[in-house]
């Protein structure tokens, strides 16, 4: 954010695809503008300006890079590091919330007023939160141009036009093509099964075993499935259920998400979700950087230079997880979890192998008997707290809820600690800095590596590691799961 302009200009000289998603270059001589890793000539530096988001750009009136698609590149991990009134709005704008119930609802949900959200986004990132949303339509649009073979009328509707020509009208000006030109350069093409298939960008290095393994050894029966090549889940969106398949493809900067839709108006939260769920907006050279000036992380870091922090779909789902989780086995919490979905889940119309239902919601495990699942009065009782606090709104766990606030909140409820908490901000909240310091797993992990330290010895060595300790937390227990028949705790 605090970039220099001969800083980023050294970028986009050297075509740095670190940089991708964290600015965008527009030459005031072309009226285009470009991811900096672009491969087009290189414009003097008294024709470029520089914008922190794609909107910016476009509402300045420059058009999208037909060569770069600067629009598809990676999310800034800028964002996710912040918590403030700015960070949180982008986080919904991009989950749809603008498209759901328009600024004003946005407005309601950040307990700000319209004029002061606009106010503070403009001075941030050049736009308002509708000229995010509009720019976030138009990328949807070209998404279902390029992945299926809906009529253009539909894709129009889908996106969430409200007309044809306004459709129209809004491709032009974001991409300086008609719909029917970008679908004849299409790069994908829908394939007969009636989904869509996508490519996810994200910046190299990506380390995908460590995070197959860690989704697998959790993929609650029913609702998700992982063969270690391809992680399959169901998704409960806006506008009915989903189901997305993810392929890492190592070295190659995506992942191919196979998403089969309900009400094609779900795929930018659905997008979405699969970019937190995989962490693929997040920044590993940064990471990489700021953890290995410590010696105890360095030697893991340097073998593990693209670790990320597997993140969710759905908070309430997540949160109910830690609780099952505290004090028992990884395999003893997906045994407690696939119990629960097998008596509150829901069925999905079209089932797809082995994911058959959506998980429970929060208003179905509040009201519930769960007795006979194993699990004791306490834990009942906690599950109960967490739901109804959820359904009553007490506790926020969507991208846009106030971290600090949730964690409060979180510790306010029976049977909630500070390793639930942290847990729940570190994946449901997407915080890079949540670090469940007390956590059995981090404590075996450094004495395996000669440093053995208690919760408040390492809380204070972990300040060293901000804003990404997170990451250092997935680090160390990944070295766990570096030792033979050894897995992770959490």
């Amino acid at each position: 954010m605090t970039e220099t302009f001969e800083a980023r200009y050294a970028a986009i000289a050297s075509r740095d695809r670190r940089h991708d998603g964290r600015f965008f270059t527009a030459v005031r001589t072309t009226g285009i503008y470009c991811r900096p890793s672009c491969p087009a000539r290189t414009p003097y530096p008294e024709n470029v300006t520089f914008f922190t988001t794609a909107a910016a750009a476009q509402a300045a009136g420059f058009r999208a890079c037909k060569r770069c698609r600067p629009e598809a590149a990676p999310g800034s991990a800028d964002w996710d590091v912040r918590a403030d009134l700015v960070a949180r709005a982008l986080r919904l704008v991009n989950d749809g919330a603008v498209d759901e119930g328009g600024v004003a609802a946005l407005a309601r949900r950040l307990a700000v007023s319209e004029r002061h959200l606009h106010r503070v986004m403009v001075a941030e990132v050049g736009v308002g939160p509708l000229a995010l949303a509009r720019m976030r339509r138009a990328q949807t649009a070209r998404l279902l141009l390029e992945a299926t073979e809906l009529p253009v009328t539909s894709v129009a509707f889908a996106a969430g036009y409200a007309s044809v020509r306004q459709f129209n009208d809004s491709i032009r000006e974001a991409f300086g093509a008609a719909p029917t030109d970008l679908r004849r350069g299409r790069r994908a093409a829908a394939d007969g099964t009636g989904e869509v298939v996508l490519r996810l960008a994200h910046r190299l290095p990506l380390d995908h075993a460590p995070l197959m393994d860690f989704l697998g050894l959790r993929a609650v029966p029913g609702v998700e499935e992982c063969d270690g090549r391809s992680y399959r889940r169901a998704l409960r969106l806006p506008h009915g259920a989903g189901v997305v398949t993810v392929t890492p493809h190592p070295g190659e900067g995506h992942v191919t998400a196979r998403l089969r839709l309900a009400d094609l108006r779900d795929l930018t939260p659905a997008v979405q979700r699969t970019r937190r769920l995989f962490d693929l907006d997040a920044d590993p050279e940064a990471v990489s950087r700021a953890l290995s000036r410590d010696p105890l992380l360095a030697p893991l870091v340097r073998r593990r230079p693209g670790v990320r922090v597997p993140g969710h779909v759905d908070g309430f789902e997540l949160a109910v997880r830690a609780v099952l989780g505290q004090q028992v086995t990884v395999k003893g919490a997906r045994t407690l979890a696939g119990r629960l979905v097998e008596r509150l889940g829901k069925p999905m119309d079209a089932p797809s192998g082995a994911v058959t239902h959506l998980f429970p919601t929060a208003e179905s495990v509040a009201e519930a008997d769960l007795s006979g699942l194993g699990l004791t009065t306490g834990r009942m009782d906690t599950l109960r707290a967490v739901a109804s606090a959820v359904a009553g709104g007490e506790v926020v766990l969507d991208p846009g809820a106030d971290r600090e606030e949730t964690r409060r909140a979180l510790l306010s409820l029976k049977g909630i600690g500070p390793w639930t908490a942290d847990y729940v901000a570190m994946r449901a909240l997407g915080d890079p800095d949540a670090f469940p310091a007390a956590d059995l797993g981090l404590r075996q992990a450094l004495e395996r590596l000669g440093s053995p330290m208690d919760a408040r010895a390492l809380t204070s060595r972990a300040d060293a590691w901000r804003p990404w300790r997170a990451y250092a937390a997935l680090h160390l227990w990944s070295s766990l799961a570096d030792e033979p028949g050894r897995a992770p705790l959490r």
